[in-house]
Protein backbone atom coordinates (compact mmCIF):
# COMPACT_ATOMS: atom_id res chain seq x y z
CA UNK A 1 0.00 0.00 0.00
CA UNK A 2 1.77 3.19 -1.17
CA UNK A 3 1.52 6.81 0.38
CA UNK A 4 3.54 8.25 -2.18
CA UNK A 5 0.17 10.61 -3.12
CA UNK A 6 0.51 12.18 0.61
CA UNK A 7 1.68 15.75 0.11
CA UNK A 8 0.08 18.89 0.54
CA UNK A 9 0.43 19.67 -3.09
CA UNK A 10 -2.65 16.78 -3.89
CA UNK A 11 -6.03 18.68 -3.01
CA UNK A 12 -6.78 14.56 -2.11
CA UNK A 13 -4.17 14.31 0.64
CA UNK A 14 -6.03 17.94 2.29
CA UNK A 15 -9.43 16.83 2.23
CA UNK A 16 -8.61 13.03 3.32
CA UNK A 17 -6.68 14.82 6.25
CA UNK A 18 -9.73 17.11 6.93
CA UNK A 19 -12.21 14.14 7.17
CA UNK A 20 -9.81 12.26 9.76
CA UNK A 21 -9.52 14.85 11.76
CA UNK A 22 -13.27 16.02 12.07
CA UNK A 23 -13.77 12.15 12.46
CA UNK A 24 -11.10 11.72 15.49
CA UNK A 25 -13.13 14.69 16.91
CA UNK A 26 -16.67 13.33 16.36
CA UNK A 27 -15.59 10.36 18.06
CA UNK A 28 -14.14 12.02 21.15
CA UNK A 29 -17.51 13.70 21.28
CA UNK A 30 -19.57 10.59 21.68
CA UNK A 31 -17.30 9.08 23.84
CA UNK A 32 -18.13 12.22 26.09
CA UNK A 33 -21.83 12.08 25.88
CA UNK A 34 -20.92 8.21 26.46
CA UNK A 35 -19.66 9.44 29.87
CA UNK A 36 -22.03 11.31 30.89
CA UNK A 37 -24.66 8.74 30.19
CA UNK A 38 -22.67 6.35 32.26
CA UNK A 39 -22.90 8.53 34.93
CA UNK A 40 -26.38 9.20 34.72
CA UNK A 41 -27.03 4.87 34.28
CA UNK A 42 -25.04 4.89 38.09
CA UNK A 43 -27.50 7.32 39.48
CA UNK A 44 -30.62 5.30 37.82
CA UNK A 45 -28.78 2.20 39.53
CA UNK A 46 -28.64 3.58 43.01
CA UNK A 47 -32.39 4.76 42.85
CA UNK A 48 -33.57 0.60 42.03
CA UNK A 49 -33.39 1.32 38.21
CA UNK A 50 -31.52 0.65 35.25
CA UNK A 51 -32.06 2.46 31.87
CA UNK A 52 -31.06 1.93 28.30
CA UNK A 53 -29.90 4.58 26.22
CA UNK A 54 -31.35 3.74 23.04
CA UNK A 55 -30.04 7.05 21.51
CA UNK A 56 -26.39 6.35 22.62
CA UNK A 57 -26.03 3.27 20.83
CA UNK A 58 -27.46 4.69 17.49
CA UNK A 59 -25.26 7.50 17.48
CA UNK A 60 -22.40 5.41 18.08
CA UNK A 61 -23.53 3.02 15.20
CA UNK A 62 -23.51 6.72 13.09
CA UNK A 63 -20.32 8.37 14.38
CA UNK A 64 -18.48 5.00 13.93
CA UNK A 65 -19.87 4.13 11.09
CA UNK A 66 -19.12 7.56 9.03
CA UNK A 67 -15.56 7.25 10.97
CA UNK A 68 -15.15 4.45 8.82
CA UNK A 69 -15.94 5.70 6.10
CA UNK A 70 -14.24 8.50 6.32
CA UNK A 71 -10.40 6.68 6.56
CA UNK A 72 -11.21 4.52 3.87
CA UNK A 73 -13.73 6.71 1.48
CA UNK A 74 -14.90 5.20 -2.06
CA UNK A 75 -17.82 5.82 -4.51
CA UNK A 76 -19.88 3.47 -4.85
CA UNK A 77 -21.15 3.10 -8.48
CA UNK A 78 -17.86 4.48 -9.57
CA UNK A 79 -15.68 1.63 -7.98
CA UNK A 80 -13.28 3.71 -6.86
CA UNK A 81 -11.46 4.44 -3.47
CA UNK A 82 -7.85 5.83 -2.02
CA UNK A 83 -6.72 1.98 -0.70
CA UNK A 84 -6.12 -1.01 -2.17
CA UNK A 85 -8.15 -3.71 0.78
CA UNK A 86 -10.92 -5.25 0.79
CA UNK A 87 -12.17 -3.25 3.09
CA UNK A 88 -12.57 -0.79 0.47
CA UNK A 89 -15.06 -3.22 -1.49
CA UNK A 90 -18.44 -1.30 -1.82
CA UNK A 91 -20.22 -4.10 -0.54
CA UNK A 92 -18.47 -3.68 3.08
CA UNK A 93 -18.53 0.15 2.46
CA UNK A 94 -22.49 0.19 1.37
CA UNK A 95 -23.35 -2.44 4.25
CA UNK A 96 -21.87 -0.20 7.38
CA UNK A 97 -23.75 3.16 5.54
CA UNK A 98 -26.98 0.96 5.81
CA UNK A 99 -27.01 0.28 9.19
CA UNK A 100 -25.31 3.70 10.16
CA UNK A 101 -27.94 5.89 7.89
CA UNK A 102 -30.71 3.13 9.58
CA UNK A 103 -29.66 4.22 13.25
CA UNK A 104 -29.70 8.06 12.17
CA UNK A 105 -33.12 8.38 10.76
CA UNK A 106 -33.78 5.97 13.99
CA UNK A 107 -32.90 8.86 15.61
CA UNK A 108 -34.76 11.41 14.33
CA UNK A 109 -38.21 9.47 14.54
CA UNK A 110 -37.18 8.98 18.02
CA UNK A 111 -36.65 12.87 19.11
CA UNK A 112 -39.55 13.55 17.01
CA UNK A 113 -41.95 11.37 18.63
CA UNK A 114 -40.80 12.36 22.18
CA UNK A 115 -41.69 16.31 21.00
CA UNK A 116 -44.92 14.96 19.68
CA UNK A 117 -45.98 13.37 22.80
CA UNK A 118 -45.12 16.14 24.70
CA UNK A 119 -46.49 18.74 22.64
CA UNK A 120 -49.82 16.65 21.96
CA UNK A 121 -49.32 16.93 18.20
CA UNK A 122 -50.85 13.57 16.47
CA UNK A 123 -49.41 15.19 12.86
CA UNK A 124 -46.02 15.12 14.17
CA UNK A 125 -46.15 11.74 15.87
CA UNK A 126 -47.26 10.40 12.41
CA UNK A 127 -44.78 11.79 10.95
CA UNK A 128 -42.14 9.91 13.24
CA UNK A 129 -43.91 6.43 12.54
CA UNK A 130 -43.39 7.31 8.58
CA UNK A 131 -39.70 8.60 8.05
CA UNK A 132 -38.02 5.27 9.06
CA UNK A 133 -39.73 3.08 5.72
CA UNK A 134 -38.97 6.14 4.01
CA UNK A 135 -35.34 5.97 4.68
CA UNK A 136 -36.06 1.96 3.98
CA UNK A 137 -37.14 2.42 0.32
CA UNK A 138 -34.32 5.18 -0.06
CA UNK A 139 -31.77 2.22 1.12
CA UNK A 140 -33.33 -0.17 -1.48
CA UNK A 141 -32.48 2.10 -4.02
CA UNK A 142 -28.93 2.76 -2.86
CA UNK A 143 -28.39 -0.79 -3.14
CA UNK A 144 -30.21 -1.00 -6.60
CA UNK A 145 -27.94 1.83 -7.94
CA UNK A 146 -24.71 -0.09 -6.47
CA UNK A 147 -25.56 -3.04 -7.73
CA UNK A 148 -26.32 -2.00 -11.09
CA UNK A 149 -24.36 0.79 -11.56
CA UNK A 150 -27.32 2.81 -12.14
CA UNK A 151 -27.35 6.61 -11.08
CA UNK A 152 -31.21 6.64 -11.20
CA UNK A 153 -31.37 4.95 -8.30
CA UNK A 154 -29.07 7.59 -6.64
CA UNK A 155 -31.10 10.24 -7.95
CA UNK A 156 -34.15 8.04 -6.23
CA UNK A 157 -32.43 7.72 -3.03
CA UNK A 158 -31.21 11.11 -2.58
CA UNK A 159 -34.90 12.18 -3.90
CA UNK A 160 -36.21 10.20 -0.98
CA UNK A 161 -34.38 11.88 2.20
CA UNK A 162 -35.42 15.19 0.54
CA UNK A 163 -38.82 14.10 1.33
CA UNK A 164 -37.84 12.53 4.74
CA UNK A 165 -36.23 15.66 6.10
CA UNK A 166 -39.03 17.97 4.47
CA UNK A 167 -41.18 15.40 6.57
CA UNK A 168 -39.18 16.25 9.71
CA UNK A 169 -38.96 20.12 9.12
CA UNK A 170 -42.79 20.29 9.03
CA UNK A 171 -43.27 17.75 12.40
CA UNK A 172 -40.26 20.08 13.83
CA UNK A 173 -42.57 23.44 12.69
CA UNK A 174 -45.91 21.51 14.08
CA UNK A 175 -44.24 21.24 17.57
CA UNK A 176 -42.34 24.31 17.77
CA UNK A 177 -44.74 26.93 18.89
CA UNK A 178 -45.93 24.16 21.88
CA UNK A 179 -41.83 25.15 23.44
CA UNK A 180 -40.42 28.26 24.75
CA UNK A 181 -36.70 29.06 25.25
CA UNK A 182 -33.58 27.14 24.61
CA UNK A 183 -35.88 24.44 23.49
CA UNK A 184 -37.61 26.04 20.62
CA UNK A 185 -34.35 27.71 19.52
CA UNK A 186 -32.91 24.22 19.29
CA UNK A 187 -35.99 23.54 17.32
CA UNK A 188 -35.66 26.55 15.12
CA UNK A 189 -31.66 26.08 14.53
CA UNK A 190 -32.74 22.16 13.50
CA UNK A 191 -35.27 23.53 10.89
CA UNK A 192 -32.81 25.69 9.52
CA UNK A 193 -29.86 23.26 9.18
CA UNK A 194 -32.87 20.93 7.46
CA UNK A 195 -33.81 23.66 4.83
CA UNK A 196 -29.87 23.86 3.98
CA UNK A 197 -29.43 20.54 3.56
CA UNK A 198 -33.05 20.65 1.20
CA UNK A 199 -31.23 23.29 -0.97
CA UNK A 200 -27.93 21.32 -1.61
CA UNK A 201 -29.84 17.71 -2.06
CA UNK A 202 -32.21 19.95 -4.77
CA UNK A 203 -29.68 22.14 -6.26
CA UNK A 204 -26.49 20.07 -6.23
CA UNK A 205 -26.87 16.32 -5.09
CA UNK A 206 -30.24 15.26 -7.03
CA UNK A 207 -29.37 16.95 -10.25
CA UNK A 208 -25.47 15.61 -10.07
CA UNK A 209 -26.75 12.10 -10.01
CA UNK A 210 -29.52 12.75 -12.58
CA UNK A 211 -27.52 14.16 -14.93
CA UNK A 212 -24.71 11.30 -14.23
CA UNK A 213 -28.13 8.93 -15.27
CA UNK A 214 -28.64 10.96 -18.34
CA UNK A 215 -25.03 10.79 -19.47
CA UNK A 216 -25.18 6.61 -19.25
CA UNK A 217 -28.39 6.70 -21.17
CA UNK A 218 -27.57 8.65 -23.99
CA UNK A 219 -23.85 6.38 -24.23
CA UNK A 220 -25.99 3.64 -24.04
CA UNK A 221 -24.13 2.59 -20.88
CA UNK A 222 -24.86 -1.47 -20.10
CA UNK A 223 -26.08 -2.31 -16.82
CA UNK A 224 -25.07 -5.01 -14.35
CA UNK A 225 -27.46 -7.73 -13.74
CA UNK A 226 -28.02 -9.12 -10.18
CA UNK A 227 -25.74 -11.82 -9.90
CA UNK A 228 -23.28 -9.84 -11.98
CA UNK A 229 -23.29 -6.49 -9.56
CA UNK A 230 -23.18 -8.24 -6.15
CA UNK A 231 -19.88 -9.55 -7.89
CA UNK A 232 -18.67 -6.71 -9.56
CA UNK A 233 -18.85 -4.75 -5.84
CA UNK A 234 -17.37 -7.66 -3.82
CA UNK A 235 -14.57 -7.78 -5.92
CA UNK A 236 -13.89 -4.67 -8.04
CA UNK A 237 -11.96 -1.09 -6.68
CA UNK A 238 -9.95 1.17 -8.55
CA UNK A 239 -7.68 3.15 -6.42
CA UNK A 240 -6.69 6.45 -6.82
CA UNK A 241 -6.11 9.80 -5.57
CA UNK A 242 -6.48 12.11 -8.68
CA UNK A 243 -8.71 15.16 -7.78
CA UNK A 244 -10.50 14.80 -11.42
CA UNK A 245 -11.97 11.20 -10.14
CA UNK A 246 -13.00 12.98 -6.82
CA UNK A 247 -14.04 16.49 -7.18
CA UNK A 248 -18.07 15.69 -7.41
CA UNK A 249 -17.78 13.62 -4.38
CA UNK A 250 -16.05 15.66 -2.10
CA UNK A 251 -18.72 18.19 -1.32
CA UNK A 252 -21.32 15.43 -0.45
CA UNK A 253 -18.76 13.76 1.59
CA UNK A 254 -17.18 16.51 3.61
CA UNK A 255 -20.86 17.45 4.56
CA UNK A 256 -22.45 13.92 5.20
CA UNK A 257 -18.86 13.19 7.57
CA UNK A 258 -19.52 16.40 9.67
CA UNK A 259 -22.50 18.30 10.00
CA UNK A 260 -24.95 15.28 9.77
CA UNK A 261 -22.82 13.73 12.32
CA UNK A 262 -22.83 16.32 14.25
CA UNK A 263 -26.55 16.90 14.38
CA UNK A 264 -26.58 12.88 15.60
CA UNK A 265 -24.69 13.75 17.74
CA UNK A 266 -27.07 16.74 19.12
CA UNK A 267 -29.85 14.22 18.87
CA UNK A 268 -27.75 11.60 21.53
CA UNK A 269 -27.44 14.63 23.35
CA UNK A 270 -30.85 15.35 24.23
CA UNK A 271 -31.38 12.23 26.38
CA UNK A 272 -29.17 13.49 28.53
CA UNK A 273 -32.08 17.16 28.64
CA UNK A 274 -34.91 14.51 28.23
CA UNK A 275 -36.25 15.04 31.86
CA UNK A 276 -36.11 18.98 31.40
CA UNK A 277 -37.77 19.25 28.42
CA UNK A 278 -41.26 18.99 30.39
CA UNK A 279 -40.18 22.58 31.44
CA UNK A 280 -39.83 24.65 28.53
CA UNK A 281 -43.20 23.06 26.87
CA UNK A 282 -46.56 25.70 27.20
CA UNK A 283 -49.08 22.67 27.00
CA UNK A 284 -47.56 19.12 28.12
CA UNK A 285 -49.01 15.92 27.53
CA UNK A 286 -50.50 14.27 30.82
CA UNK A 287 -48.80 11.49 30.69
CA UNK A 288 -45.17 12.42 32.16
CA UNK A 289 -42.04 11.82 29.59
CA UNK A 290 -40.51 8.24 31.90
CA UNK A 291 -44.40 6.82 31.15
CA UNK A 292 -46.21 6.07 28.14
CA UNK A 293 -45.77 7.01 25.30
CA UNK A 294 -42.23 7.83 26.34
CA UNK A 295 -41.13 4.67 27.87
CA UNK A 296 -42.77 2.70 24.65
CA UNK A 297 -41.24 4.56 21.76
CA UNK A 298 -38.57 6.96 22.57
CA UNK A 299 -35.81 4.43 23.77
CA UNK A 300 -35.28 4.77 27.18
CA UNK A 301 -37.29 1.47 27.82
CA UNK A 302 -36.39 0.29 31.48
CA UNK A 303 -34.38 -2.58 31.09
CA UNK A 304 -34.67 -3.98 34.47
CA UNK A 305 -34.30 -3.45 38.45
CA UNK A 306 -30.89 -3.31 39.64
CA UNK A 307 -30.07 -6.43 42.16
CA UNK A 308 -31.60 -5.54 45.89
CA UNK A 309 -28.48 -4.95 48.75
CA UNK A 310 -28.74 -7.86 51.29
Amino acid sequence: MSFDWLTWSNPVTIWWGFLLVVSSANIALWLMLHRRFRKRVLVDRRRGVVRVELLVFLCAAYVFGCAFRSVLPRADVQRICLFDTWLSSVFVGRSVATVAEICFVVQWAIVLHLLASLARSDTARNISYAIVPLILAAEFFSWYAVITTDYLGNALENSLWAVTFLLIAAGLLRVSSKFHGVVRVAIGTAVAGIAGYLMFLVTIDVPMYFGRWQADVASGKELLGLLAGLHDLSNRWAVTHDIVHWKDEIAWMSLYFSVAVWSSLALCSIGLVRDRLLQHCTSPANSSIGGEPGRRFAGYAVAGRAPARN
